[in-house]
Formats: structure tokens, sequence, C-alpha cells
């Protein structure tokens, strides 16, 4: 029965980049059939099986900014509706649980990365298919139903992850598979003129020479290639317009304006210290920072400051402990891995930056695929058998003189 959630599992998480592609306005079909699916089949496997994981502190502290998300809305907020966030933060702490009893070995984390890979294939050939439609009608692309700075995180994430299986996999279709998403990935983010994602991706990209530390001659060559690769489609496919708008990117930054996100987050900084420890409340940022802004107030555009606000120091803490418990892990890692894990970790923070992404379901899939990454190898190492204990060499004694 594991194996069969598993494999819901699997789908649930190949349909994370692309799922709003088919999402009806207000309703994600995609991820409400396969969480629900893979959520019924959790718990029967569980059932079952008679036995639940064991927590780490990681889990505890990620219900206990839930809680915290309660108390807070039922102090200062009782009697008003529940916001669809303070649900949303609810189902993905179930993410987090249901990969940590299906993924409990490495294997298994790998084939929960691969899916994610997949399905960023999935909305970058939904991109390209976009661009050979309206060429000459868009300036930026992204595949339907999808922003563009969200497409660009998700196809950023999906980098270092492609090239680390490349790099692990045993079986070459697998290996070139994974390898070939890197130029193909670049690509996309291009189309999107995503000015953070291109920054995200320049992160995302330190994954390869990180690792060729220990890369063979064949391996370098194929990297080279494959950067080389990115290079010339990005050159031949990305309009004119698209390059312009990301070659701004320094002049928004030194500016101060963010694309328009500046205003929003100083307003934010301003109100924050109205409520310091509770927080304005979950999903209130637009709200609280109305009086400042008026008719151009908006949500934050900043998960981390998004989360100081809402929630206020105490929830910002549980919530970054998220974090700090996976960095905790990973560093224990062999040295592959844990590079591996710090570029996509490094790559997840600059995605956060410039979005509203703290309730999303990449950011804890993310989360929860090092964990339970670092903690399945834990567990192979402590399986080992161990050495077999050295005898000491047996010193024939030799033999004592006869006296005569």
């Amino acid at each position: 029965m594991s194996a069969i959630a598993y494999a819901a599992l699997w789908v649930f998480v190949f349909a994370i980049p692309w799922e709003k592609i088919l999402a009806v306005p207000g309703l994600a079909i995609v991820a409400r059939l396969t969480g629900g699916t893979a959520l019924a089949l959790t718990v029967i496997a569980v059932v079952l099986s008679g036995r639940i994981r064991r927590w780490h502190w990681f889990h505890v502290v990620a219900l206990l900014f839930w809680i915290w998300a309660a108390v807070e809305l039922m102090l200062f907020h009782f009697g008003d509706r529940l916001p669809y966030k303070f649900f949303t933060y609810g189902q993905l702490i179930l993410v987090l649980v249901m990969i940590w009893e299906l993924a409990p070995t490495e294997t298994r984390v790998r084939g929960l990365l691969t899916a994610f890979v997949f399905g960023a294939y999935v909305a970058a050939f939904e991109t390209f298919r976009v661009y050979r439609r309206d060429v000459g009608a868009l300036r930026r692309f992204a595949a339907g139903g999808l922003d563009g700075n969200d497409l660009a995180m998700v196809l950023a994430l999906a980098l270092p992850m492609a090239w680390y299986l490349g790099m692990t996999y045993r079986q070459p279709l697998l290996r070139w598979v994974c390898r070939a998403y890197l130029p193909i990935g670049v690509v996309t983010i291009g189309l999107t003129g995503s000015r953070g994602g291109m920054l995200a991706t320049s992160v995302a990209l330190l994954v390869v020479p990180l690792s060729m530390t220990r890369l063979s001659p064949g391996r370098l060559t194929t990297a080279a290639l494959m950067l080389a690769a990115a290079g010339v489609l990005a050159v031949t496919y990305v309009p004119e317009t698209v390059i312009e708008r990301l070659a701004t990117t320094q002049t928004e930054v030194q500016g101060g304006r963010f694309g328009g996100r500046g205003k929003l987050w100083k307003a934010g900084l301003a109100v924050f210290p109205e409520h310091p420890v509770f927080g304005h409340g979950t999903g209130s940022y637009k709200s609280a920072i109305t009086p400042r802004l008026g008719p151009a107030a908006q949500v934050a555009h900043n998960s981390y400051l998004s989360v100081l606000v809402e929630q206020g120091i105490v929830g910002f803490l549980f919530y970054m402990s998220m974090f700090a418990a996976v960095v905790v892990s990973v560093l224990r890692l062999p040295r592959l891995e844990r590079r591996f894990s710090l570029v996509l970790l490094g790559t997840l923070a600059v995605a956060m930056f410039p979005l509203t992404w703290e309730d999303r379901r990449p950011v804890w899939f993310v989360l929860a695929a090092l964990m339970g990454l670092a903690h399945a190898r834990i567990a192979d190492r402590g399986k080992a058998p161990p050495p077999a204990p050295v005898r000491p060499p047996v010193v024939a004694s030799r033999p004592r003189a006869v006296r005569r």
C-alpha cells in the first residue's frame, strides 16, 4: 500500500510546476485532485502499517507556526471569516507529513525530485507553445494560467535538481533527460522576462561549477556543452524586447523600485511596529498597508516581509526555524549532496524575495525534500554494517635453543 500511496504523491509533485494550467478561477483542480488522492492513500498506508515515523523538529516548528496563526486569528479576529491562506498552511503541513512518511529512502526522495523536474518540462513546453503562437503579440511569455515571475522561479528551482539527478542516476536515459533540462529551463526562464527569475537562475547554475570537483573529463565536457547550448538557444529564441527588459535589472535594484515593489515594502515596514508580536493576521498584508497606499496597496511581493507583518516576530521566527532546521540537516550530507542542497536553498531564498511565496507548494516541497534527503542518508549510514574487527597478525615465536 505504501508503494501505491507514494505513486499518488509522485503525481502530486509532478503537477506542482504546471497545476494552474488546468485550474478554474478560484479552484486548482489538479492540486486538489492529486493532493486529495495522495493524502487519502497515505492515511490508509499509515493505518495498515500501524506506525508513524517520528517527527523531526522541522515538522514541530511548522505545526507551531500554523498554531500561532490560529491563536492570532482567534484573539484579534474572532468572528471574522478565516482567510483561505490559513487553510493553505494546514494543507502544506500535510504535504510535509506525506513526504516524510512515504519517502524515507534516498531513492524515493530522488524520485520526487525527478517528478518536479518532469513537471517543469511540462510548464516549459507549454510556454514554448505560447511563444510560437503569440510571438508577435506579447512581450513576455508564460504557460497559460501562470504568472511569468512565478513560472520563472519554479523553473529555476528545477535547475539544480536536474543537474544533481543527472550526476547521480545510473540509467543513461534518465541522466540525459535530466541534463537536457538545463538549456530548456534557462531559455524558458528567459522567455518569461522575469528579472527576479534571472537572478534566481544565476544562483541555481552555481551547482554546475560547485560540483565539478569530482567530475570526470567526460562529465566536464557534458557540463560545458549544456551551458553552451543554453546560451545558443537563449540568443536564438529570446526576443529582443525581453532582453531589453532583463537588462534593466541593475537599474531597478539601484533605484530601489524593484519593479514597483519598493513602495509596498516600505509600507509594510512602516506598519509592522503597530503589531510587532502577533502581527496583523494571516492574509492581511494588503489591508494593513491600505491606509498608507490606498488603492495602490497589494500583497507584499516579499515572502519574508509578508510573514513578518502578518504573523509578527514570533510567527516569523517559527517560519524561519523551518529553514534553519533544513540547513542544519543538509550540512551533515556528503559533499555533492551538501552543495546541491545549499544551492537549491539559495535559489529558493532568492525566489522568495520578490514574490509572496510563503504559502506556495514549491517552497514547502523543497524544504520537505531536502529534509527527507538528509535523513535518508543518515538512516542509510546507520544501517551500514560495522567494519569487521582487524585481528593483529600472529607472529610465530622462534624455537628456543636447546642446551646440551
